[in-house]
């Protein structure tokens, strides 16, 4: 008989044998920003979360640089939305003076901005619309747009998270014409049109105007498919592909790693983050002993990068 726990005696054995480890560069932690002065507001539904107005992003900003957490991933909240989601690529908007101030002051902070219109536009959805129909081909141009526009400001990563065919090509093609022949793309690849999300929305004043995104996000019922899209979007020319949310896919993002030599990323999403917490605040769970064992299981599954608003805590647990 194989004697398993020789290895296991004590806490020194165990962490020499320990085959997943977790780094504060393994994280990306997201930062909501929104348009105003002096405004720190609480998300709800997300505790420890708030919206940051640009004059009060240090508080954040010094907490990740402190934390050395590999970098952080941008959303803007516009004061003014219209139907082709104009404040997303112009270049007063509040992302891009939000990244010219990231520059600027936090040099060593590396800043991967989300492209899509969801947060822009007055419908909510990802894309252009005609009645309700979500336009595809249409979307693609404003994509490229808001892409260079945030590259211009000073982005060192773009991560279109629209779901539209075709716009990792048409994102490459647009940045490298403009001259960021440099600049990696990260593709929310695997995206899929998750229950999860809910709190997000609050956060980033997201949701849908009518309807849902089922026709341009992923069935969670289709692994299969899901390694298509993560294909696709290589084909594209991304340089690293993501699969949205992360507890209830890491059999996608583990077929992911078994079938492509890529860089994988993972999305720790709000709705996950929400119900540790809520469960933790009724005392129904150890929630640090539960964070570190969702995240190594995201690493362990063969994500690079991890996406998620327990980076700041993890850290410190770590």
């Amino acid at each position: 008989m194989y004697r398993f726990r020789r290895l296991r005696r004590d806490g020194r054995i165990r962490s020499m044998m320990q085959e997943t480890r977790l780094h504060p560069k393994d994280f990306v932690y997201p930062v909501f920003v929104i348009e105003g002065d002096n405004i720190k507001n609480p998300v709800e539904s997300m505790p420890g979360v708030f919206q940051y107005s640009i004059d009060r992003l240090d508080e954040i900003l010094e907490q990740v640089k402190e934390a050395g957490i590999g970098g952080v991933m941008l959303f803007g909240i516009p004061l003014h939305k219209d139907p082709q989601g104009s404040q997303a690529y112009a270049e007063d908007g509040v992302t891009q003076r939000a990244v010219r101030y990231m520059k600027e002051h936090y040099p060593e902070i590396y800043i991967v901005v989300d492209v899509c219109l969801c947060e822009y536009t007055s419908h909510g959805h990802c894309g252009m619309v005609r009645g309700e129909e979500i336009l595809n081909d249409e979307t693609l141009p404003f994509l490229v747009k808001m892409a260079v526009s945030l590259v211009d400001a000073g982005a060192d990563m773009v991560a279109p998270s629209d779901m539209m065919d075709g716009r990792v090509a048409a994102i490459r093609a647009g940045l490298d014409q403009a001259g960021y022949i440099q600049t990696p793309v990260m593709a929310y690849s695997a995206k899929f049109a998750s229950a999860y999300y809910g709190p997000f929305r609050d956060a980033a004043h997201s949701a849908p105007g009518f309807g849902d995104r089922k026709s341009y996000q992923m069935d969670p019922a289709n692994g299969r498919e899901a390694l298509r899209e993560i294909a696709a979007d290589i084909e594209e020319g991304a340089d690293i592909v993501m699969v949205k949310p992360a507890l209830a896919y890491l059999d996608v993002l583990k077929e992911a790693a078994l079938s492509c030599d890529m860089p994988l990323a993972v999305y720790n999403v709000s709705g996950e983050y929400a119900m540790v917490k809520a469960a933790a605040a009724s005392g129904w769970i150890d929630e640090r002993r539960i964070v570190m064992e969702n995240l190594t299981a995201m690493k362990r599954a063969g994500a690079k990068i991890i996406i998620t608003y327990h980076a700041l805590d993890a850290v410190k647990w770590m």
